[in-house]
Formats: structure tokens, C-alpha cells, sequence
């Protein structure tokens, strides 16, 4: 008889729904782990309202903590019942992309080029993590041990928002001594905000318009914050750097507004470090972008995955170097999956971050 499990599926736009679907058969490669915790992510609303394609009866979610249910027959240096995180991104270990230093972009390129995000099967290409069970694919490489005395939710932001957030820092090349702004407070730009001030910034920066987000933003190691709904944040930021500009300015949201605030307050050779997720094309001002003579750099990064990458997230919360529990507020049973989108997708009660058990 098929073993069943609770699935949170996308079934047409605006509405994900909890379903029944059989629990993943197990290949040698593979591992099957049994979800303890989970949340949603910025990018399953965009799943939901149907901004981002995926198939019809996908399983979404791509950010798993859990307990190793069963290994693939070929799984080596991993036990059954150990407590595993697995990254957003699921890289193979042997594609072109992951040779390349580039796993996020994992997938396999065609006559017509390569496709962009191949890293990102979870919830993307195959089933993902909001279930009480995920299938994980190439386990060995992705399957990264949770320290003994972490709690589920302190690890929660591993596989996806602190790694993102941080890669925004790293891509953006932050020295010791620099001065960082960091656009919008939101999970990303608190993990942004946190990575630039362990990078070694001495200025970091946040602006959002929500006071809530800022006063956040400080205990991330914001040293100074700016309320854009209440002044110019451009007009600001040059006042607080004397007019020099900032080395790395990074975007977490995805607008054009954004974007064109970052270029505004780049000194000359600055790094704006882009993490958006844009929804249309983006135009980069003239003057802002000094006729394309500035030295300028524009960087994107998407999550970077794989167990090293897990492993050295983790490091930092074990030596309390960062304690990202405060965004997490607001907590549901997978039972109550739609309620969670609904209270998410909406922004409503100060939501950051939602922890998901089945």
C-alpha cells in the first residue's frame, strides 16, 4: 500500500492548497527526510500569484529542516534519524556550472543557451519542502549535519535567507573599513545587514519604511537606519558619508526605485550587489550611472547552496556570531498551511518569517 503525506501544492493562480501525495520513492543517490520545520519564502508568493511559473501539482517550498527518514543505497557518511539541513539550492556536484564555481546555475545548457536559477529544483522543478517528507536530490553533496544544542528555527534561515543575504555581501566584495547601505529590511536585507557587518563594514546602513524592520535592522548591526518613507534616503546617505558615497551598496527588494537609489549613492568603483527579484525590465539612469564611466560594478547573486556552504551558515549561529530568531514571528502547523500564505502573502501582523511544522 502507497504511504501518503500532507502537501502544501500549487493548484492554478492564487491558490496553493494542502493536498495528500504519495511519499517520494527513494533512489540510490537520493535521500528521503522527514520535515521538522520550514517556512515560506518571498518567492512561493510569487508561485502563488502566478508571477513565477511552475507545473500544476508541484509541491512548493525549498527550505528544509529535518531528520533522514531513509538513504539512497549509494549514500555514504550519513545515518538515518540524523538531523540534516539542506540548502535552497541543490547543486549535483558534476555540471558545467558547479565545475565552474557557479553551482546556484546548475542545469544542463542547450542549443539555445543555458538556463538561469538550474540550481533551484525545490519547489522550482521537483517537489519541494512545505510536505511532511522531501525527497533530496545528489544527498552527499547537499545533506549538511545540524550541530548538537541547535534548536530547528535557529537554523531555519540557513538554507535560504541567510545564504542569500550574506552572498550579497560577499559578491559585493565588503572590505574592513567599508561603508555599506543595504535597500530594504526585509529577511534578505536583515541577512544582508548582518553579512556586511561580519564582512568587516564599519558604516552599514539600512533603509525601509517600516520602523518595526529598522529597529530590526540595528540589532542585525545596522549602525545607522533611515526611514525612506520619512526622507530622501539618497539625500541621507550622502549627508552620513560626507558626500564620499558608500564602497557597496546592496538591493533586497526587486523595484526599479531601488535599483536607481543604489547606483545614486555608489562612490567612483563602487559595487552595487543586486539580490531583487525583478518583475519587469529595469533602465539604469544616465547620471546615475555616470554615462557608464563611474568604474561602477553591478553584481546579482542567487543563493548559494551545497553541505559547505550549510556547514559554514550553521558555524555562525553555533559560535553565536548572529541570532536571526527574531525573524521568525509568527508560527503555524502545516494543517494550517493556507491560513500561513494568506497572513504572508499579505504582510499583515509584522510578519517576517513563519515557521512551518507538520
Amino acid at each position: 500500500m502507497t504511504k501518503m503525506m500532507k502537501a502544501a501544492v500549487f493548484v492554478e493562480p492564487g491558490r496553493i492548497v494542502l493536498d495528500e501525495k504519495p511519499v517520494p520513492d527513494v533512489g540510490p543517490l537520493d535521500a528521503l527526510v522527514r520535515i521538522t520545520t520550514t517556512t515560506i519564502c518571498g518567492t512561493d508568493v510569487h508561485i502563488l500569484k502566478g508571477e513565477y511559473p511552475v507545473a500544476r501539482g508541484l509541491t512548493v517550498g525549498h527550505e528544509p529542516v529535518g531528520v533522514i527518514d531513509k538513504l539512497g543505497s549509494a549514500v555514504k557518511g550519513y545515518r538515518e534519524g540524523q538531523r540534516v539541513i539542506a540548502g535552497a539550492i541543490t547543486p549535483s556536484g558534476w555540471s558545467n556550472a558547479c565545475q565552474c564555481g557557479c553551482s546556484a546555475q546548475d542545469g544542463a545548457g542547450t542549443a539555445h543557451g543555458w538556463k538561469p536559477l538550474g540550481g533551484w529544483r525545490f519547489g522550482n522543478t521537483i517537489d519541494g519542502c512545505q510536505a511532511e517528507y522531501v525527497l533530496v536530490p545528489d544527498a552527499m553533496v547537499n545533506l549538511a549535519p545540524v550541530p548538537d544544542g541547535l534548536t530547528d528555527e535557529q537554523v531555519l534561515m540557513c538554507p535560504d535567507i541567510m545564504s542569500t543575504g550574506f552572498g550579497g555581501a560577499e559578491s559585493g566584495g565588503i572590505r574592513i573599513g567599508d561603508t555599506v547601505a543595504v535597500f530594504a529590511q526585509g529577511p534578505i536585507g536583515l541577512c544582508a545587514t548582518a553579512g556586511a557587518k561580519l564582512s568587516g563594514a564599519t558604516m552599514v546602513i539600512g533603509v525601509d519604511r517600516l520602523p518595526a524592520r529598522l529597529e530590526i535592522a540595528r540589532r542585525m548591526g545596522a549602525d545607522h537606519v533611515i526611514d525612506g518613507g520619512k526622507a530622501d534616503a539618497v539625500d541621507e546617505i550622502l549627508r552620513l558619508t560626507g558626500g564620499r558615497g558608500v564602497d557597496v551598496a546592496i538591493e533586497a527588494l526587486g523595484t526599479q526605485a531601488t535599483f536607481e537609489a543604489c547606483l545614486r549613492v555608489l562612490r567612483p568603483g563602487g559595487t552595487l550587489s543586486s539580490l531583487g527579484v525583478y518583475s519587469g525590465d529595469l533602465k539604469i539612469p544616465l547620471g546615475a550611472f555616470a554615462a557608464g564611466l563611474g568604474d561602477h560594478k553591478i553584481i546579482t547573486t542567487l543563493c548559494p547552496g551545497g553541505k559547505e556552504r550549510m556547514r559554514r551558515l550553521m558555524a555562525v549561529i553555533e559560535a553565536g556570531r548572529l541570532d536571526l530568531g527574531p525573524l521568525v514571528t509568527h508560527r503555524f502547523k502545516l494543517d494550517d498551511i493556507e491560513r500561513a500564505y494568506d497572513l504572508f502573502a499579505n504582510q499583515r501582523d509584522g510578519v517576517l518569517k513563519v515557521a512551518l511544522s507538520p
